[in-house]
């Protein structure tokens, strides 16, 4: 087990390792899908409000939209601000936490965008083969 890991676990646990315990796939679990990096993406130019989320991000759903938004609000990495208008106006912008976070998915984004054409040619030999 890497220190890492046992890190990830509680102290006094000799079960061995426990997934439900690892601060990386607990993080992971609510970041790692395309939504919320584009989401992340997004918030992280200026604060928006739902409606302009969704037309920044046509292809997703309005029920997807919403719980990657709950998602990253409860993981307290966006922050949703109710505005007392009639009717109410919401906006979402990234928190200290998503700020922090944020420069970690764009090196993530910038590693993809230099290596697919490695990736490309990787599957078309692992297709070919």
């Amino acid at each position: 087990m890497t220190p890492r890991t046992q890190r990830a676990m509680p102290e006094g646990d000799d079960r061995g390792f426990e997934p439900g315990n690892c601060p990386v796939r607990q993080v992971l679990d609510h970041v790692s899908a395309k939504w919320p990096v584009l989401i992340l993406m997004e918030l992280g130019q200026e604060p928006r409000r739902f409606n302009a989320l969704q037309r920044a991000l046509p292809d997703i759903s309005k029920r997807m939209l919403t719980q990657s938004l709950r998602n990253l609000e409860r993981d307290g990495i966006v922050r949703r601000e109710v505005f007392d208008t009639k009717p109410p106006s919401v906006s979402y912008s990234l928190s200290e936490l998503g700020h922090g976070f944020l420069p970690h998915v764009l090196a993530l984004v910038e590693w993809a965008e230099k290596g697919m054409p490695t990736i490309i040619s990787a599957r078309a030999a692992y297709d070919n083969a």
